[in-house]
């Protein structure tokens, strides 16, 4: 695999399974050394280890809407490895499901505090710590939900066009020297996203016209890209990764 990113320093949330392993996967393989981030510390520490252990990988456990975790996982992505080239704002939450007015408006803000307001701020850290004099490169894990309606998901749905929006905001107000990109994942086969597709996954695969749901590693490759000088001129985008379900659906 081609070293794009050699000698980079990344920082992924929500990166001890599914997407965001896979993304941390892809970073370390291309070169870059990481810091992970997530709830739980055991399945984190574990990661990490797989990742190649302190050389490529640390475990910084945390909740990802915590101020002072979000402190600490940037210092010491510094201080471990010497710089934060790459923060990829992938975690993400959806504890509910149903009509909007029907939500727990608890959940409502629940979610944009995760979704949204912590992703704002994993920037901000990262800016001040690192990315405002050096630059770099920031991927916001979006999802196709927020390029319309999505019954049942509408809350969730919101959040993720927020976070579209954001990006397109921090990409004018952070360049040149930041670049701020999304991805946009259609439904991929993880825990995250199980009900989805679970007990009739070749159903829902009918509607794709590549014929399959999507695998951690197709979003992951996309972060890469985006995160790699191969990306250089672009800024402010939000890359579709669906397998083509969004040009049958009119998204």
């Amino acid at each position: 695999m081609e070293r794009r990113l050699e000698g980079k320093v990344a920082l992924v949330t929500g990166a001890s399974r599914g997407i965001g392993y896979a993304v941390a996967e892809r970073l370390v393989a291309e070169g870059a050394r990481v810091c992970l981030t997530a709830r739980k510390a055991e399945p984190l520490l574990d990661a990490a280890t797989a990742l190649g252990g302190p050389e490529r990988a640390i475990a910084v456990a945390g909740k990802a809407d915590d101020p002072e975790h979000q402190a600490e996982a940037v210092v010491r992505a510094v201080e471990s490895f010497g710089s934060l080239d790459i923060l990829v704002n992938n975690t993400g939450i959806n504890p509910t499901f149903g009509p909007l007015l029907e939500t727990d408006p608890g959940a409502v803000r629940k979610i944009f505090e995760v979704n949204v307001f912590a992703a704002m701020a994993w920037v901000r850290h990262a800016y001040d710590a690192w990315l405002g004099k050096n630059g770099g490169a920031v991927v916001n894990m979006s999802s196709i939900a927020g390029l319309g309606a999505a019954p049942g998901l509408g809350v969730y749905a919101a959040s993720k066009a927020t976070l579209m929006q954001l990006t397109c905001q921090l990409a004018v107000e952070l360049a040149p020297a930041v670049r701020v990109n999304a991805v946009a994942p259609a439904i991929v086969k993880t825990q995250f996203a199980t009900a989805l597709y679970a007990g009739r996954e070749e159903e829902v695969s009918a509607g794709y016209p590549l014929g399959r749901l999507g695998q951690p590693g197709d979003v992951a490759g996309a972060v890469a890209f985006l995160a790699s000088p191969d990306a250089a001129w672009i800024t402010g985008q939000t890359l579709v990764v669906d397998g083509g379900v969004t040009l049958l659906s009119g998204l």
